[in-house]
Parts: C-alpha cells; structure tokens; sequence
C-alpha cells in the first residue's frame, strides 16, 4: 500500500486546490470587466489595466518566498492565512464603492493566491509517492488549466446577467467550504520540520523591484514605443535587481531562495521548456480571439467558444498525461505534445491568409491536448533533477516564472502584431503570421531542448 495517497492528503490538495482554482478564475474572469468598469468609474484602458498589472505584480513578489514561508510555518497556518486574506479581498471588491478599492482588494487576493498556487503543489511533492507523483502533478496542473478555461466564460456571463460584482460574491460561500476542508484535513499530513531562519528583507525587495520594474515595462510597450524610456528604463532596473539578487543570493548560507539550483543543466532547459509553453497558451490566448473577430469578422461569443473546447481537453488531458508519465516516463508524452503543438502550428502559419472559425476550432483544441500532454509533465520532470530538499525552490521558481510570462506573453505577441501592421504591408493577416511563426520558433526550439536534455541527474 505504498503507492495509496491517503484521504486527508487528497482532501489537503482539493482544499488548496479550490482556493488557487478560485485566484486563477477571478484573475482571467477581471479581463472581462474592462469595459464595463471603465465605463462605471469613468476611468481610461491603461487605469483599468492595473487590476491585472497589480494583481501579478504581487503574485510575482510573493511566489519567490514561497521557500522561506514552508520552512517556517505550518501548511495549516499559510493555509489559513492565504485564505483569509484572498477572503477580505473578495469581500473588499463586492463592496468597492471606487476603482481604488477593486486594487486594494485586487492586492490583498494577490496575496492569498501567491501562498496559495506553490503550496499546492509543495502539498503533493511532500506527502505524494513517487510512483502516483506524475498523475498529482498533473491533478494539479488541471486546477490551474480548468480555471483558466472556465474564466473567461464565467465572468463574461456574470457581468451580462447579473455585475461584476457577482464575480466576487459567488467565490466567497466556496472559499468557505475549502477553508473549513482544508482546517480539518491539513493538520494531518506531513508537514516535515520548521526552522526559525531569518527573513531576507533586502532580498524580498530586490525581488518586488525586479518584477515591478520587468511588468510594468513589458506593460508599457503596449502604449510606448519599444526603444523610449517608458519602456527601457524600467526593464533596465529589473534586469540589474534580478542580477543583484541572484548574485547576493547565490552567496548566502540561508539565501530566500536558493538560485544555485539554476546550475544544474537539466532542471534550467526544462525551466525554459515550461516558461514557453507558458507563452504558447497566452500568446494563442490573444492570436486566436482576436484574428476570429477582427479577420473572420465573427462575435466575441465565437471567439470564446472557440477557445473553451480545446482548454477544457487541455485541463482534462494533464492528470492523464501525469498517468502516462509515471508508467513511461516524461519524454514521451512531453514529445508527443511537443509535436502536436508544432504540426498545428506550421499549419496555422502557412494558412494564416485565410484561418476559418472551423480550422481554429480544431487546431486549437490539437493544441491544448499538446499542452495538456506536456504542462503538467514538464514540471514534475525539472523538479526531478532535484534532490527533495531543494525541492521546495525549485517549485518557487516553476511557478514564479509561470505567473511572468503570463504577465508578458499576451504583450510580446500583440507587440508584434501591431509592429507588423503599422508597416502597412497590404495585408492585415501579415502581423498575425508573424505572431504565429514566432510561437512556432519558439516551440521547436522547446522540443529541441527536451529532446536533447539528459534524464540522469
């Protein structure tokens, strides 16, 4: 009976599960509200921006010390806290009577959703055995996946039918339930030993200064000019902090996050892997809708039901794609996704002319069954190249780079969309093409790397 995971271990996960699936659906649900909330507060695009800007920007500074806090504390205490505080977010943003409140609750759910999204998958790396781990993983992959497939939808039928506030009040009776799931099962699983190491303040800040500086200047390119100092400036103070940081922090005997691990070879190159197929899911994300109804001329319902098969076969294909893992090992399944994604790529490209509502239906669907192949896997294969107690870092930087390029993958794609466009080449399908075979690059280069990386240690 070594390969049964217990009762209180699954309901641990589903408990933690529930509240990240609930941070993951308000965040993609948010972009639905823009225009309505503009419109309410009488507020420009780049104000109502910043419920997602702000929202990541925390997220971003909170997942790197995720370490820090699993040494210190108990899960039921970060549980706890996570979910009270993404509790008085939703509350604060259902009761917001202005804009400046939907932030202020918009940061205190960053927060719980930051301690929430790593602990989650620390939860399965501890107390998982090994031969069920890439099944959990993918478990848990599919929380995150299902949540961003179900947002969009979710929200755009919240604000048609009953507010934007709704989004919030529906959350709160389900945030419950998992808080009283999770304080009844988390108090009995492995929570291992805690340590009274200090907290790295200079470090925590070099790491707010870096993401601030890399978002909101990926961010600006968007409104600026690529070479201005809107732009260059601020990604320039996050690429010297990020330096600094890795630098003081590789020095240290109980560094915030252990950045050594970024040495050993086979962890890095799946690290890239899962920071492109993060850019592949949000840049087809903006490609897809966007060419359906500024090409094809058809309705933002299309465009979003468009997308919603292929992410609900992705979010149901990662806990299989786990089973598959643990039966035949990573590369397999990740190869066999790998190549799924770049056929539908090279097909896309090609057609890019002329892509009908049909073809993205289809090959977008092949697409989210590549990612749901390799996502998940990708994850439990670079957290295997890690010995158990450096584990917890390397999860800290899995997801930390998960939630950058979510920041700025939907940035890169439509900054090369407009680039090309604005040449006034003849043709408005060229900047979508463009896009599409950087996406293709990109993939090829990710199946390059998993193919070559070696599976010792």
């Amino acid at each position: 009976m070594k390969d049964r995971i217990s009762r209180s271990v699954l309901l641990s996960i589903l408990a933690v599960g529930v509240m990240t699936f609930g941070g993951v659906t308000v965040e993609t649900s948010m972009n639905i509200t823009f225009p309505t909330l503009i419109n309410e507060f009488h507020i420009g695009l780049n104000v109502v921006q910043w419920i997602t800007t702000s929202y990541l920007l925390v997220l971003s500074s909170v997942i790197p010390i995720s370490k820090f806090l699993k040494e210190r504390y108990t899960v039921k205490s970060l549980f706890v806290f996570s979910g009270i505080m993404f509790l008085i977010g939703l509350i604060v943003d259902a009761t917001a009577p202005s804009f400046a409140f939907i932030l202020l609750g918009r940061i205190i759910q960053g927060i719980g959703t930051g301690i929430a999204l790593p602990l989650m998958f620390n939860i399965i790396l501890d107390n998982v055995p090994v031969s069920r781990l890439g099944f959990m993983m993918g478990v848990g992959s599919l929380i995150t996946a299902a949540a961003s497939a179900i947002g969009p939808t979710f929200g755009g039928v919240i604000v048609n039918t009953l507010g934007w506030r709704y989004i919030f009040i529906f959350l709160i009776p389900v945030l419950l339930i998992a808080l009283a799931l999770g304080i009844y099962s988390i108090p009995k699983i492995n929570q291992g030993e805690l340590s009274k190491n200090r907290f790295d303040y200079g470090g925590f800040l070099l790491v707010v200064i870096t993401f601030f500086g890399l978002i909101i200047g990926s961010s600006n390119i968007s409104t600026a000019d690529i070479i201005s100092v809107n732009t260059l400036l601020p990604i320039l103070i996050g690429i010297i902090s990020l330096v600094i940081f890795i630098r003081t922090q590789s020095r240290k005997h109980q560094p915030l996050l252990n950045v050594n691990i970024l040495k050993k070879g086979a962890y890095s190159k799946y690290l890239l892997a899962f920071f492109i197929n993060q850019l592949i899911i949000l840049g087809l994300a903006f490609v897809v809708p966007n060419y359906v109804q500024i090409i094809n001329h058809s309705s933002s319902s299309v465009a979003g039901l468009i997308l919603l098969p292929g992410a609900i076969l992705g979010a149901i294909i990662s806990p299989l794609s786990g089973a598959l893992l643990d039966k035949l090992g990573a590369k397999k399944p990740i190869l066999t996704g790998s190549g799924l994604i770049i056929i539908s790529l090279l097909i896309l490209t090609f057609a890019s002319s002329h892509i009908s509502d049909g073809m993205f239906l289809a090959l977008y669907s092949l697409i989210m069954i590549g990612i749901g192949l390799s996502y998940g896997n990708i994850m439990t294969k670079a957290l295997s190249f890690l010995q158990n107690e450096i584990q917890a870092d390397g999860n800290a930087i899995l997801t930390t780079i998960q939630q950058f390029a979510g920041a700025i993958g939907t940035v890169i794609v439509a900054t090369i969309i407009t680039k090309v466009d604005n040449l006034n080449l003849g043709s408005a399908t060229i900047g979508f093409a463009v896009a599409l075979l950087f996406l293709l690059i990109i993939m090829i280069i990710q199946f390059v790397v998993v193919l070559t990386t070696r599976d010792k240690k």
